[in-house]
C-alpha cells in the first residue's frame, strides 16, 4: 500500500508530506549523496530536486570562484551555496521563496556549514539596496516565465539578466551565471557584459549546464572550456572563440581511425579548433566527425575503422549487422528509420556511422571501439 494511503506513520505529519519527503529523497541518491546520506534532512518538492545543481556540477562550480564574501542570488535548494562555502568566507543565500529558504537554512545547520547566511527575500533587490561590495555574485535565472511557461533566453527568465547587470556590477566585479544547457553560446556572449569565460559542463556526455563568468571591464579574447565529467575525472578542452574563428580546418576521407568529439564540445562549437589541436582531419564540414591514420588522444570517442562502404540497401546487406550501436551525422535518415529499415538490433560491439564524404556521398563507417 502507498504512503498516501496508508494510516499516519508521525503524529503531526500528513501522509502527502512523508510521501513528498520519499519522493524527493530517492530523486537525491545519486544526484545529492551528501544530503541523501545525512540525517534528518529536509527535503522541498521533488520539482525543486530535479531543478538543483548536482554535486558534481556544483563542486565545479566553486572552483570558478574565490574571495571572502559571494551572493547567491536565486538560493534554491542550496546545493550550490554549499560548495561556494567551502572556497568563500562567507556566502549570502537569497531566495524569494520563503519555505524554500527555511528549508536550505534548516539543511546548512544539519550539514555544519555556518559560514552561508539565508536572507529570505529578492536577491537583485538585496544587492541593490545593500552598501556593501562582494567579490562574487552568483545567478541561476528561473527557466519558467510569469506565465510558468519554460524558457531559456536570459531576456526571458526570471529574473531578466540583461536588464539588471548595470546595477549588479556596481556591487561586484565579478559575476558568475548559469543558464539552461539550451542557450546558443553565442546569444548568451550577446546578451550579457564584459564576458570572460564560457564553461560547458557535461556530466556522461549529456551537457547539463552553461556557465558564463563576467569581469567588469574585461575587453580580451573570451575563453571557451569544456568538461566532460565522467567516474574516472572528466575529459576537458579550452580554446579562445577568436582562435575557432580563424583557424583553418582540414579535410581528408575516412583513414584508419575515427574520433568523436564530447557533448560539451560539440556544444561549444570548437569544431575547428578540436580537430587542429589532434592533428586531425574532418570528414565533411557538417559532419564534426575526425579521422587520423594513428590513434591519438582525444576528449570523445575513439574508433578504429574496419570498413567504409557507400550507403545502400546492397551495402547494408555486405556489413550483415544484426546488432549494432547506431550514429548518425549529417545524413537524412534517423536513427530509428535506419533500424528498422535494415531490421538492426540496438546494443552489441559494432558501431555505425551513418554520415557524408567531402563529395556529399552517403557512406557507412564500420567500427569497433579501441580500447588501448
Amino acid at each position: 500500500m502507498s504512503v498516501l494511503l496508508g494510516k499516519p506513520t508521525f503524529e503531526g505529519i500528513l501522509q502527502k508530506e512523508l510521501a513528498e519527503q520519499i519522493q524527493a529523497k530517492k530523486k537525491s541518491k545519486d544526484k545529492l549523496p551528501t544530503w541523501f546520506r545525512t540525517p534528518n534532512i529536509y527535503y522541498p518538492n521533488k520539482l525543486n530536486i530535479e531543478q538543483t545543481s548536482s554535486e558534481l556540477t556544483a563542486a565545479y562550480k566553486a572552483r570558478l570562484t574565490d574571495g571572502k564574501s559571494l551572493v547567491d542570488t536565486t538560493g534554491g535548494f542550496g546545493v550550490d551555496s554549499y560548495f561556494f562555502s567551502k572556497k568563500i568566507a562567507t556566502v549570502l543565500h537569497c531566495e524569494i521563496n520563503q519555505g524554500l529558504s527555511e528549508i536550505a537554512r534548516h539543511n546548512f545547520k544539519i550539514l555544519g556549514r555556518e559560514n552561508i547566511e539565508c536572507l529570505p527575500g529578492d536577491g537583485i533587490d538585496f544587492i541593490t539596496n545593500s552598501t556593501s561590495h562582494f567579490d562574487w555574485i552568483y545567478l541561476d535565472p528561473s527557466r519558467r516565465n510569469d506565465a510558468k511557461a519554460k524558457v531559456f533566453l536570459l531576456e526571458d527568465c526570471l529574473p531578466n539578466l540583461p536588464e539588471h547587470l548595470p546595477k549588479l556590477f556596481q556591487k561586484t566585479q565579478n559575476i558568475l551565471v548559469k543558464t539552461s544547457p539550451l542557450l546558443d553560446i553565442k546569444l548568451g556572449i550577446e546578451a550579457l557584459d564584459f564576458v570572460k569565460e564560457v564553461h560547458v559542463v557535461a556530466v556522461h556526455n549529456e551537457v547539463k549546464e552553461l556557465l558564463f563568468v563576467l569581469e567588469k571591464g574585461f575587453i580580451g579574447s573570451i575563453k571557451i572550456r569544456t568538461i566532460n565529467m565522467v567516474h574516472q575525472g572528466g575529459d576537458t578542452f579550452d580554446f579562445e572563440l577568436e582562435q575557432e574563428q580563424l583557424s583553418q580546418v582540414e579535410f581528408d576521407e575516412p583513414s584508419s581511425y575515427l574520433y568523436e568529439p564530447n557533448a560539451a564540445i560539440l556544444k561549444s562549437g570548437g569544431f575547428k579548433c578540436v580537430g587542429k589541436n589532434h592533428g586531425l582531419a574532418k570528414l565533411h564540414p557538417h559532419s564534426h566527425l575526425y579521422t587520423c591514420a594513428k590513434l591519438v588522444d582525444f576528449p570523445g570517442r575513439r574508433f578504429k575503422i574496419n570498413n567504409i562502404v557507400p550507403y545502400s540497401k546492397k551495402s547494408m546487406k555486405s556489413i550483415g549487422a544484426l546488432k549494432a550501436n547506431i550514429t548518425t551525422r549529417n545524413f537524412p535518415i534517423s536513427v530509428a528509420e535506419l533500424r528498422k529499415k535494415h531490421k538492426i538490433k540496438d546494443g552489441g560491439n559494432q558501431y555505425l556511422f551513418f554520415t557524408k564524404s567531402l563529395n556529399d556521398t552517403l557512406v557507412v563507417l564500420d567500427c569497433e571501439k579501441t580500447h588501448d
